[in-house]
């Protein structure tokens, strides 16, 4: 497996990235996938045993049940969370109400609480873009550590390379 540095962030990532979209199956997502608990498991490990350690999920893939199979999945793979890489999202509606959806200070921090509940004892890491900052944080509520980097994409930019070392 080739990897490639995440934007400026220093994290090397696979060129292949594991997207979620398919796992749960709630809400009109299950036209696009419904893979349960087991299938989530095997596909997670199958790609981790081919060397990706970049998977990207959303808190809207199947009402948040994709994120809580992700969750599962690297807990009871028992690989170390160092070695995986896991971008979310924030925009999408998460609920009914009108601070449930965009780009508000608000929506986002409750998108980390929701990520760190989905994935439970797992260290979390979080994708999210802005122009020309980055903002981290540390030592969330949830017990966490998190980190916000810039954009996913950036990781398909630039010359394959491999980690140093």
């Amino acid at each position: 497996m080739r990897y490639r540095l995440l934007g400026n962030t220093g994290l090397y990532v696979s060129e292949l990235c594991l997207g979620t979209m398919t796992f749960g199956g709630k809400g009109f997502w299950e036209a696009i996938g419904s893979l349960g608990t087991r299938d989530v498991e095997t596909l997670i490990g199958t790609s981790f045993d081919a060397g990706v350690n970049f998977l990207d999920t959303a808190n809207v893939y199947s009402e948040g049940e994709s994120e809580t199979l992700v969750g599962a999945a690297l807990a009871s793979l028992g690989r170390p969370r160092d070695q995986v890489v896991v971008a979310t999202k924030v925009r999408g509606r998460t609920g009914p109400g009108p601070n449930q959806i965009g780009l508000s200070r608000g929506h986002i921090m409750a998108s980390i609480d929701g990520h760190c509940d989905a994935w439970g004892s797992i260290t979390s890491t979080f994708t999210r873009s802005t122009e020309s900052t980055t903002t981290h944080r540390s030592r969330r509520p949830c017990g966490r550590s998190t980190t916000w980097y810039g954009r996913a994409k950036s990781a398909t930019s630039g010359s394959a390379t491999s980690p140093p070392g």
